[in-house]
């Protein structure tokens, strides 16, 4: 089962990372302001997760592929790590799919 960690960055700012089962980081937010416009982020991810068409597939300069997941107005809520084959990032948007409806929310800057 994945969950979500809600933690702070160094600015302030707050950032989720979607884990998966294993605990490996599946997805990352951008920074938010306000924990409100964090957990509207989680939710986000969670109404948008299974909807294939969502997943931005994209290359990194050095030729790693990597993921975007996009809310319905096109705005990136969360991006995933430079994989080292397109199947591995099929695989990790395969997991974001599978762990994200269901995950618990796990906030670690109460």
């Amino acid at each position: 089962m994945g969950k979500f960690v809600i933690t702070t960055r160094a600015n302030g700012e707050f950032q989720f990372n979607l884990k998966a089962g294993n605990g490996q980081t599946i997805l990352t937010s951008e920074g938010y302001t306000t924990k409100t416009a964090c957990n509207n982020g989680i939710e986000s991810v969670k109404k948008n997760a299974s909807d294939d068409g969502r997943y931005d597939r994209l290359e990194s300069k050095s030729g790693k592929p990597y993921f975007n997941l996009k809310a319905g107005n096109g705005q990136i809520i969360g991006a995933s790590e430079m994989y080292e084959s397109t199947s591995a990032r099929e695989n990790g948007i395969e997991s974001v799919k599978k762990n994200a409806p269901d995950a618990e929310t796990d906030d670690q800057t109460a």
